[in-house]
């Protein structure tokens, strides 16, 4: 590209998460960056919007840096529709989400407010990368995955990313010598088994904690656990158009 791209970005964690300041460091590298990002927490938000309530979206200075930053009060798709219309009013050359202090494989990409964040700027036409870190840690080593990160958004901006597809690239927690390279892949056939721990609380009064056990049943070797699992970075190309094709011609039979 002849100019610096301007590049959006956000994530689910925080604007404080250590995640998303590497992330941003990673995206100066590249283009001229802005920040819009939650002002806490978002985690697990999926695709929520807010509708019943006002949202403030504030200028922020964490770190230093020629970044422009923003601490939202919405979710993560919040933070793309108000970056995009309405701090940036244009669209961006790249939006990135991330990186996320923990998986969003297989079918964590339904839950995740990262990938969300993502998908809406998607939507938006924009090409857009969420990038997860299988490490829940809130000091997780992320500088052994900064040059992936570059490298990616850079063959994202040089190569484009096919309409309507959102790159959801995961990384395994391992030194950075120890990571064997790239993959593209497929979203294993995975699933939680969902528990609830009931508890009490010091006055009396129930209430449940979510618990849960990740079962990955798949065993193809093209897969994003596979490949995770193997030392590798896996890159899933996701898109939102929901249609389930491969059905539309058996619901045609039947008799209505």
């Amino acid at each position: 590209m002849s100019k610096r791209p301007l590049i959006l970005v956000t994530n689910d964690d925080g604007i404080t998460a250590p995640g998303l300041r590497k992330l941003i460091q990673v995206m100066n590298e590249i283009g001229d960056v802005v920040v819009v990002a939650p002002d806490s927490p978002q985690s697990a938000m999926g695709h929520a919007i807010t509708i019943n309530s006002i949202l403030n979206c504030t200028p922020i200075k964490i770190d230093e840096g020629p970044q422009t930053e923003y601490a939202c009060s919405g979710t993560p798709a919040d933070c793309v529709k108000l970056g995009v219309h309405e701090i940036l009013k244009q669209k961006p050359d790249l939006c990135v989400s991330g990186i996320n202090h923990g998986s969003n494989s297989s079918i964590n990409v339904i839950y995740s407010g990262t990938m969300s964040a993502a998908v809406e700027a998607g939507i938006e036409g924009i090409p857009a990368i969420g990038f997860s870190l299988l490490d829940y840690q809130w000091k997780a080593n992320f500088d052994a995955v900064a040059d992936y990160v570059k490298q990616i958004s850079l063959s994202a901006l040089s190569n484009g990313i096919p309409e309507g597809v959102i790159l959801n690239v995961n990384f395994p927690k391992l030194p950075k010598k120890e990571i064997k390279g790239i993959k593209i892949c497929r979203q294993a056939k995975a699933y939680w088994i969902e528990k609830f721990d009931k508890r009490v609380n010091p006055l009396g009064k129930e209430y449940y904690w979510l618990t849960g056990e990740f079962i990955n049943e798949d065993r193809g070797e093209d897969t994003d656990e596979w490949a995770l699992k193997n030392g590798y970075i896996s890159i899933v190309p996701v898109h939102y158009d929901l249609t389930a094709h491969h059905a539309i011609q058996q619901l045609n039979t039947w008799d209505f």
